[in-house]
């Protein structure tokens, strides 16, 4: 079984076949596992940081079953409540969303729990969502002209798609809030690493990994696949060629515009949106929430880690072009107001800009993702860029790599039963009804 990338979706992929009993190399081209979500010691801060943000909540299920599968759970913490706070830059005024537990959305009558200035009326508009057309964007179906748009919807969908309001699709972000506020608040806890994202999502899978005597190799490209007439016959290498045959199954859990270019046909999302991050070595007032969302600013949610405030921009088109110490005082700015911190003066701060953060989530991309399965049968993508009906988050990503390891288990259980050339003819129309039902 050969695993190619070892971001979040391959080790995923990785960590449920070698559970199931298959013998698993893995390999990575970086000398590191973890991809865009991974730790680092920073020399000029001093101190370890997470080259991005990236948060869990309670109710995503295929994040917190990996963390289960690796013994990760102990490693993440939030608070006993889903309780976000948030703070307007532009007024000074703060508040708390704080869905209840179950549902039924009773908080939406109390005012002390539900953006200010909306009704509990206002948040049955978002019902619209769940009939928009597959062209329909999140500006299109919603009101935008309420507060609740501007302080929460919009905040919402920018941070949970990567992608202005304009051109987000408003199906996925419908999916998005059907599984999340949708289930009610026990869904919806916010939960962030200990530690560190390599602490939670990367060293207990390569040591679980390790300990099922998976073989894992850092450092290893893969230059180019070798296809035979039905079926993957080989990964070149730097070092050389590894030959597979019919009975080798490949997950190939690369970025989309490696997998084009290893794959003949394939269409993947070309379009793709920036995230600008700024670390500040700065420890959080005594007190201070887990996280908070700021509305009016340049900045948009900002985290409290060891010793570090943590702040995201999505969707940061207008910024990523800015020199790191304009953005660094930019973005103090309103930290500072948001946690009542003096503004002079600015701690020391590592900026980190992703320029192709994640495929842009706008209709006409989501159209291009792929399915996991192809029409080599033992060719499986992984990767947040495919179709698994969510966006590019670890959510995504863990998800892509759980539906490539049951698609390789479904085949490995249908090749055991058939001869090999009716298995791969089955595996084959199996990807035509994928591809036909992808988007209905």
């Amino acid at each position: 079984m050969h695993v190619v990338g070892a971001g979040l979706a391959g080790l995923a992929a990785a960590v449920e076949l070698a559970a199931s009993g298959y013998p698993v190399r893995l390999y990575e081209a970086a000398g590191q596992a973890g991809g865009r979500c991974r730790s680092y010691f920073d020399a000029e801060l001093g101190c370890r940081i997470d080259n991005g943000n990236h948060l869990v909540l309670s109710g995503n299920r295929g994040t917190i079953g990996y963390l289960g599968r690796i013994g990760g759970l102990d490693t993440i913490a939030g608070p006993a409540d889903a309780a976000f706070a948030f703070f307007d830059a532009e007024s000074s005024e703060r508040w708390e969303l704080r869905p209840n537990p179950g549902a039924v959305p009773w908080w939406v009558l109390r005012p002390q729990r539900r953006v200010p200035g909306s009704s509990p009326t206002d948040y049955l508009e978002v019902l619209a969502l769940r009939s928009a057309g597959a062209a329909a964007t999140v500006a299109e179906v919603l009101e935008r002209g309420r507060p609740l748009f501007h302080r929460l919807w919009e905040p919402l969908a920018v941070a949970a798609l990567n992608t202005r309001v304009e051109r987000a699709s408003a199906r996925l972000f419908w999916h998005i809030l059907a599984e999340t506020l949708g289930r009610g608040g026990a869904q919806c806890r916010p939960l962030l690493p200990c530690l560190g994202l390599s602490e939670t999502f990367v060293e207990p899978a390569l040591e679980t990994l390790r300990k099922a005597g998976a073989e894992i190799r850092f450092g290893t490209r893969l230059r180019a696949l070798v296809f035979a007439a039905d079926h993957v016959a080989g990964l070149a290498f730097d070092a050389g060629t590894v030959v597979l045959d019919r009975c080798d199954d490949l997950v190939l859990a690369v970025p989309a515009a490696v997998a084009a270019r290893l794959v003949p046909e394939l269409t993947v999302p070309d379009a793709f949106s920036p995230i600008v991050n700024a670390h500040f070595r700065c420890p959080a007032p005594p007190g201070a929430p887990l996280l908070i969302g700021i509305v009016g600013g340049t900045a948009e949610w900002v985290f409290c880690k060891r010793g570090v405030l943590s702040v995201t921009v999505s969707a940061a088109d207008r910024i990523v072009d800015h020199p790191a110490d304009a953005l660094r005082e930019m973005l103090w700015r309103d930290v500072a107001a948001a946690y009542r911190l003096p503004p002079e003066p600015v701690p020391a701060a590592r900026i980190v800009k992703e320029r192709r953060a994640t495929f842009l989530a706008s209709p006409e991309q989501l159209q291009r993702r792929p399915a996991a399965a192809t029409r080599w049968p033992n060719l499986v993508l992984a990767g947040d860029y495919t179709a698994t009906g969510l966006p590019a988050t670890i959510e995504g990503a863990i998800g892509s790599g759980l539906a490539a390891s049951r698609v390789v288990t479904a085949r490995r259980r249908e090749a055991s039963r058939l001869p090999a050339g009716i298995a791969g003819a089955v595996a084959v129309r199996q990807w035509n009804r994928q591809r036909r039902h992808q988007y209905r």
